[in-house]
């Protein structure tokens, strides 16, 4: 095993995103995973309320539907910062937290490539 994990490339792959990592490994996480587990406070504090039967959804998230990402940016060399459809931009995604959201894949499909940060 690789002591440190990295993306060799980052691919979109429609409905989700495909990650080769520096230990061979490729992975698929989706984007509405991603977007269901965005690792900042104020979705961290609304995943643990009790889910309210009366709430009334905002004009952006109806309009949003999917999710899906405007852009992805590398933070350092650690992690990534997604700007949703939705609008929301605070979370950032460590590369540990997207190998653990994402699921092993075969090495052959290829699209879109999107360059990941340089490798340390």
């Amino acid at each position: 095993m690789v002591a440190e994990l990295w993306p060799v490339a980052l691919r979109n792959e429609g409905d989700g995103l495909r990650i080769e990592w520096n230990d061979g490994v490729a992975t698929f996480v989706r984007w509405q995973t991603l977007r269901e587990n965005c690792p900042c406070a104020s979705c961290i504090e609304e995943r643990q309320r009790p889910p309210d039967p009366f709430r009334v959804l905002s004009p952006q998230e109806v309009a949003a539907g999917t999710p899906r990402p405007r852009s992805m940016t590398p933070v350092g060399r650690y992690a990534y910062q997604i700007v949703w459809n939705d609008g929301h931009a605070t979370g950032i995604y460590t590369l540990e937290r997207l190998r653990q959201l994402s699921q092993p894949l075969s090495m052959s499909s290829k699209s879109d490539a999107v360059s990941p940060p340089e490798s340390p």
